[in-house]
């Protein structure tokens, strides 16, 4: 982890964090589920609209008691919440309006993450690990790490597709059944976009591990034509289907996928050859996907870092499905780069404000939103 002592306190920022994946979340982190026993300074940022209720969530975590919980700031100022942080949290994003185009919406979001990437940049540790959740989250994270990259190295910029990750291995254990659990099941990938793109393959490389440490390779248990057809329309459209049932976008489970990809990322690490799902920024062009993108590959984690799991042989299905939404994200970052480089010479303080000025994604989830998507 980026803190070697647990005596060390941990600065960890959440952008949006007033919502509904913000409350279910900070208990996982407060309690020590992720870090463990590292005491923890929580640094929560809102719009101004959201302050007052944030204040409230800040007594009821000093209420819990909570041992490593050591302080908490809720601010409406980046430079406030990003102030020498160890973990960046980037929930906080606009959400799609009914009848927005989805350039309109990317370039919304352009300015916001241009201004995070931009204070991360100023002010975080120079080790800072930042996670985007908001959406489109892997070109706002790509927007944020060519921002802050000054002082961050792009290999500390993760977009979340661990969400994706967990719905795919629900799905697999529930199919095969025989009590065959999610955490027996390994090595699934989600390629690509945090998008109805995304590639959620099971058969390259997965397999279930019973309890007695017997590994079955998935495409021995699996049928392909469900694991290329069903299995991978219902994990790409998963948070609509959320959103339907429940009238929001998926909360509880966003949390818990935050928590668990920070957890293996930062602490724990992945275990001998196993692999997790981590949208990363595509230096080498990994598997024949054009380099520049923020990509979900699998990826294996030690000592706070991330490596590609390279060497895989993919099928034509699995080849033809990276060009599809690798093609996406290379349409998303077009739209975003627009803004980008019109914005290259703006202020600091400009930047900043646009912030404040512009609603969260989780403060704002009534009807449709990009946020149906988690």
């Amino acid at each position: 982890m980026t803190n070697n002592s647990t005596t060390t306190t941990l600065n960890v920022a959440i952008s949006g964090a007033g919502g509904a994946i913000g409350y279910s979340l900070l208990p996982l982190i407060a309690s020590g589920y992720i870090f463990q026993d590292q005491p923890i300074e929580l640094r929560l940022l809102e719009i101004p609209q959201a302050i007052q209720s944030l204040e409230g969530t800040r007594m009821e975590l000093e209420d819990c008691a909570y041992p490593n919980l050591v302080n908490v700031v809720c601010t409406t100022d980046p430079l406030v919440a990003f102030d020498n942080a160890d973990v960046c949290i980037l929930v906080g994003g606009f959400p799609r309006r009914k009848g927005m185009a989805r350039k309109d919406l990317i370039q919304k979001n352009t300015s916001i993450f241009t201004s995070m990437g931009r204070a991360i940049n100023n002010v975080a540790s120079s080790n800072c690990k930042v996670l985007v959740v908001a959406n489109p989250a892997n070109t706002n994270c790509l927007v944020a790490l060519k921002e802050a990259s000054n002082n961050i190295p792009t290999k500390n910029f993760c977009a979340l597709t661990y969400l994706d990750h967990q719905r795919a291995k629900s799905q697999i254990a529930s199919h095969i059944g025989c009590a065959v659990r999610s955490d027996q099941i390994h090595n699934v990938t989600i390629w690509g976009n945090h998008s109805e793109t995304q590639y959620p393959d099971a058969l390259t490389d997965g397999y279930c591990l019973n309890d007695n440490g017997i590994k079955t390779p998935l495409h021995t248990l699996l049928a392909t034509e469900w694991a290329n057809n069903d299995f991978v329309t219902t994990v790409q459209n998963r948070g609509k289907s959320v959103i339907e049932a429940r009238g929001a976008s998926s909360a509880l489970s966003a949390a818990m996928a935050i928590a668990n990809c920070l957890k293996v990322w930062l602490v724990t690490g992945t275990k001998e050859d196993e692999t997790i799902s981590l949208a990363v920024y595509n230096d080498k062009g990994y598997y024949g996907v054009e380099s520049g993108i923020v990509f979900s590959f699998p990826c294996t984690c030690h000592n706070g870092e991330w490596k590609v799991k390279e060497g895989l042989e993919l099928s034509e299905f699995a080849r033809q499905k990276l060009m599809v939404t690798e093609k996406e994200l290379l349409e998303e970052w077009e739209a975003a780069k627009e803004l980008v480089d019109n914005n290259t010479s703006s202020s600091m303080k400009k930047s900043i404000s646009n912030v404040s000025s512009v609603p969260s994604l989780i403060a704002s989830e009534s009807g449709m939103s990009l946020a149906s998507k988690m």
